[in-house]
């Protein structure tokens, strides 16, 4: 796979803290970012399928933004009931 260099500026502080994660990993400095980076893409893309499954069941049982508190009431309601 074709790789590029990139030129990223950090705080002295945030990269201490990477350095010294690196460390303790026995990692690079870059292999860290890396994966850092792949993480934060699969959450993002994560994130992104349950908030479509929330909107897709939400537009299926006809629920509007100005439902969302009496519904979050009443399920509290229940669970202390």
């Amino acid at each position: 796979m074709k790789s590029s260099t990139v030129n990223i500026s950090f705080n002295n502080e945030l990269l201490k803290q990477i350095d010294q994660v690196a460390r303790e990993e026995s990692r690079s400095r870059s292999e860290l970012i890396r994966e850092a980076a792949r993480g934060y893409i699969e959450r993002r893309h994560l994130w992104r399928q349950v908030f479509n499954l929330g909107k897709t069941k939400v537009a299926k049982q006809g629920i509007v933004e100005s439902d969302i508190e009496s519904e979050i009431a009443a399920y509290r309601r229940e669970k202390k009931g």
